[in-house]
């Protein structure tokens, strides 16, 4: 048997091409996200009339880059999007299990608004977690799915995530900024229905980077004026700190206060703007006097980090050699984003955490690459583990 040492709290699976018009009903499958090609002849995702990245760009690991990604599913790494190719290569580079994020829907689902009619929405996301579940299904111990949710309404939501723990889901994915749109923000009792299931299934909840409404025309005034690489550079790190940005409104909101045992995962916003932004804003909540004005916050923002959100890092090497004694590490965990363009893969993995773990206290690297995500996500360790236990 391999030796397992890491929980890999972010990965994404490639959705397959027939993936919901294969499953979509009859009425429904010719709106249903698809696979057809642009007008330079690649082969794109569609959702509704929205024409979405190239399908190879979610698949670079190993095959490509962000610059230059695989022509198509061929050309992938197959771990991409076969379960069983995932887990070899799982085993190829020692990781255990690995935490399921979807692409087409968006990093919170809000992709599927642009199809406009709700029904056919609530059904697309079905389709997709139903799909996970049989993808997971190869291995259930170490391929964790995580739900997607029709956040637009919240009734429905709450239906969702209980049918899919039943079915062995690991967490909950929502948009962090839910505001943009057009919804309430995170502290309305609007959501209370979502945060007392999550507590009631004992679910974390993620916050994945890029969940939040990415129209705009800036990002194209940029590649016009700076080049595509530069702009989607820049960019990619405008996303990692949106993410701090939402823990600002997440720690104020109040939600944590109310429900001291729930949980929230950043991911895939690293690690390294944590320090400041805790200690910025402990001062500012004690400047500005806010317990006068919210006596049910009764901990530090900082404490309520430490009591309730989680954040993950992969390819970061300062903060891990240099600031994990300012952050309480039981809330790190590591990811790796395969088969993204960001992500670590094959060798790198090992060489990134041994370079920047390598000075720490082996009982601290146990937490950050196992220990942790095995209590948060209830992982079933390897038969090996489990039998030394």
């Amino acid at each position: 048997m391999p030796a397992y040492s890491i929980i890999d709290v972010d990965t994404h699976i490639t959705e397959v091409a027939d993936l919901w018009t294969r499953r979509a009903p009859a009425s429904m499958r010719d709106r249903v996200p698809r696979v057809g090609a642009d007008a330079r002849g690649r082969e794109c995702w569609f959702v509704g009339k929205d024409r979405m990245a190239p399908i190879g760009l979610t698949a670079t690991a190993g095959r490509g880059d962000f610059k230059s990604p695989p022509e198509g599913y061929a050309d992938m790494h197959p771990g991409a999007f076969d379960a069983q190719a995932r887990l070899a290569y799982m085993d190829s580079v020692g990781i255990w299990a690995m935490v399921l994020y979807p692409n087409v829907g968006g990093f919170g689902a809000q992709e599927f608004l642009k199809l406009g009619d709700p029904e056919l929405m609530l059904t697309c996301v079905q389709i997709y977690n139903d799909w996970q579940t049989e993808w997971a299904s190869a291995d259930a111990r170490r391929l964790l799915p995580i739900t997607s949710i029709p956040f637009w309404d919240v009734a429905a939501s709450v239906r969702e995530i209980r049918r899919c723990a039943a079915d062995g889901h690991r967490g909950i994915l929502f948009t962090g900024e839910p505001q943009s749109f057009g919804m309430p923000v995170l502290g309305n009792a609007h959501w209370n229905p979502l945060w007392e299931v999550a507590v009631e299934l004992d679910l974390p909840i993620s916050f994945h980077i890029g969940s939040g409404n990415m129209e705009g025309g800036l990002l194209r005034d940029k590649v016009k004026t700076y080049g595509r690489m530069a702009a989607f550079a820049g960019y990619s790190v405008e996303l990692f700190l949106n993410n701090g940005r939402q823990l600002c409104d997440l720690l104020m909101s109040g939600v944590l206060a109310r429900y001291p045992k729930i949980r929230f995962v950043s991911v895939e916003s690293g690690i390294g703007w944590l320090p400041f932004v805790l200690e910025a804003m402990d001062y500012q909540f004690a400047g500005n006097r806010v317990r006068e004005d919210r006596p049910e916050l009764e901990l530090l923002p900082s404490e309520y980090f430490r009591r309730n959100v989680y954040a993950c890092y992969w390819f970061e090497q300062t903060a891990p050699r240099h600031l994990l004694e300012t952050m309480s590490v039981d809330n790190i965990l590591f990811e790796t984003d395969f088969p993204h363009p960001t992500s670590l893969y094959g060798d790198d993995v090992k060489a990134r955490i041994d370079s920047g773990l390598g000075g720490v206290d082996a009982t601290i690297r146990r937490k950050i690459l196992w220990d942790n995500a095995a209590a948060l996500y209830k992982v079933t360790p390897p038969p090996a583990q489990a039998a030394a236990a």
